[in-house]
């Protein structure tokens, strides 16, 4: 779900918090969709990440009726799950 949206000098950037105990992660430049839109992580924690989102972006996808609070169908980035799972042995 959105937890935050913030101005950032014309572009928007909002921040989503999962579950992480379902083995999801993000990674920081790392590929994220929500709601079908692919978009690249700009900060990554343990159980949120945030996205930069352009004017273009915000009027032309679904993310103009996002707000904070609203639920968002989020797909992880399967090579960063696979990176994670070597990682851990």
């Amino acid at each position: 779900w959105c937890i935050n949206v913030a101005d950032a000098n014309g572009s928007f950037v909002f921040t989503f918090e999962y579950d992480a105990s379902i083995n999801n992660i993000t990674i920081e430049k790392g590929s994220i969709t929500v709601n079908g839109v692919s978009l690249t992580v700009v900060d990554s924690k343990k159980n949120s990440f945030s996205v930069a989102i352009i004017p273009y972006t915000l009027q032309h996808t679904n993310f103009k009726s996002i707000c904070k609070g609203s639920v968002v169908n989020l797909e992880f980035d399967v090579i960063g799950k696979y990176v994670a799972k070597l990682l851990k042995g």
